[in-house]
């Protein structure tokens, strides 16, 4: 019997060990995977972390590019071919007028597409981003691709740009002005429908943004955009909003009036309806689309004027006798210039007509159709010393003068681009009607402005 246990005994060594082994096998075994787990999670941590500082990087690219595009802003006589061109070199301009130099962009008209190279923003960590801006098949709308780049890592974003229109609010007033105005002795500023049409905006930066004396009136309320603007009242009569004294100022003057646009008139839209040239040598009694020549300042005496007169500066044109006009006055003088040095003045009678009385003949065809202007003169001063029945349109000039008798109604807006005051004087009588007009008169368009499209937001894969 002995025997036979000393031999189960034997048979059974070593087995503690096998177990052992077989153990540490398998212990090494998944160590070496969790090992090789986290090194692959650590792997997957660094690239999200990448993936998500690049697609920052292309946030960032388009909250920066967002703050550009909201600058840029056209005529609205641009036509629809022109405008991604206009919009490259705004941009640039634009960003090389403010000293932006890490933004370089570059148009191809070929592709009709702009490039905007590589922004750092981060150069330790290589952040950077990118764009291109290209128009698609419906020519209001832009696509914007921005790619964010972290190392080697990348990620990209698509928007939409649309292109709109921006209304001016300038011609919800009687008169809008960048000067000061300044009324001197019985005059009335009125409606000739509702006291509405009468209102006045004032954008002045001269301490006294309104003056009022003698027995003056403004039916509508005055806007003045200077929070510590002085209105002057003298005179028993002077009146704002139908009140006299501090109750015309406490409840018809309203002191920090939000800024508006004024629009960027654009006298040379006109310019292709010109058939005619002025003669100094062959003055005649009328005129159809005649342009009058730089530097010839004429001197009318009674004269019809029939569609666009065109008057280039400099230049100083007089119509001294009566003067009949069925079209529209434009001038091309520069709309920074407030020297005065140009100058179209009115010393006799005005007979104004629309342009829809135009004769029905092929000169004045299209012309028809170019309502609300009587006057466009960017660089230009604007004198009325004569009266007139109706002026059928918007009158818009860098400074504007009424004195004498000069009255009557206005089919629109008075607006002064001038920091130089407007004065009314006299006895002028102005009356405003802006019912029934135009939205935006010939010449002004509503500006062309780039929107955002937040709905149009994607990430893509290129």
């Amino acid at each position: 019997m002995k025997s036979v246990r000393k031999l189960l005994s034997r048979r059974q060594r070593g087995a503690a060990f096998i177990i052992s082994m077989i153990f540490v096998l398998v212990f090494s075994a998944l160590a070496v995977s969790i090992a090789t787990l986290s090194g692959t999670n650590l792997q997957i941590a660094d690239n999200q972390r990448k993936a998500n500082r690049a697609l920052g990087c292309a946030e960032s690219g388009l909250d920066t590019l967002r703050f550009w595009f909201g600058r840029i802003y056209m005529p609205g006589t641009t036509q629809p071919d022109d405008r991604f061109s206009y919009l490259a070199n705004f941009l640039q301009t634009d960003l090389t007028d403010n000293g932006i130099s890490n933004i370089a962009t570059t148009y191809d008209s070929g592709t009709s597409t702009i490039t905007v190279a590589d922004v750092v923003l981060v150069s330790s960590a290589g952040q950077s981003f990118a764009s291109q801006i290209q128009q698609t098949s419906n020519i209001d709308i832009l696509q914007m691709d921005i790619t964010g780049s972290s190392g080697t890592v990348q990620r990209t974003i698509r928007v939409n740009y649309n292109f709109g229109t921006r209304a001016h609010t300038v011609f919800d007033y009687g008169v809008a002005t960048r000067g000061a105005l300044n009324l001197q002795g019985n005059i009335t500023m009125g409606g000739a429908n509702v006291a509405l049409d009468a209102g006045v905006y004032i954008e002045s930066t001269d301490p006294t943004a309104l003056s009022i004396l003698g027995n003056s009136s403004i039916a509508g309320d005055v806007h003045i955009t200077d929070p510590n603007a002085i209105v002057t009242l003298q005179g028993g009569q002077a009146s704002i909003g139908g009140e006299t004294g501090t109750d015309a100022i406490d409840n018809h003057v309203h002191f920090g009036a939000p800024s508006t646009e004024f629009p960027v008139p654009e006298p040379n839209y006109f310019r292709h309806y010109v058939q005619n040239t002025y003669d100094p040598n062959n003055v005649l009694s009328e005129y159809d689309n005649v342009l009058i020549p730089a530097g010839t300042n004429p001197s009318f005496g009674a004269v019809t004027l029939r569609g666009i007169v065109f008057i280039e500066a400099p230049n100083i044109v007089l119509f001294g006798g009566n003067t009949e006009i069925t079209g529209i006055i434009v001038g091309n003088g520069d709309l920074n210039d407030n020297s005065g040095t140009n100058l179209i003045w009115f010393a006799g009678t005005v007979t104004s007509y629309p342009v829809t009385d135009l004769l029905e003949e092929p000169q004045f065809e299209e012309l028809r159709d170019e309502t609300g202007t009587f006057l466009m003169a960017p660089g230009f001063k604007a004198v009325f010393w004569g009266n007139f029945d109706t002026l059928n349109g918007a009158i818009a000039a860098n400074g504007i003068e009424f004195g004498g008798n000069a009255g009557g109604t206005i089919d629109g807006s008075i607006i002064n681009y001038s920091d130089e005051p407007m004065i009314v004087t006299g006895n002028s009588d102005l009356f405003f009607n802006r019912s029934g007009t135009a939205q935006m008169p010939a010449g002004f368009g509503p500006e062309i402005i780039l929107y955002y499209v937040p709905s149009s937001y994607s990430e893509v894969v290129l």
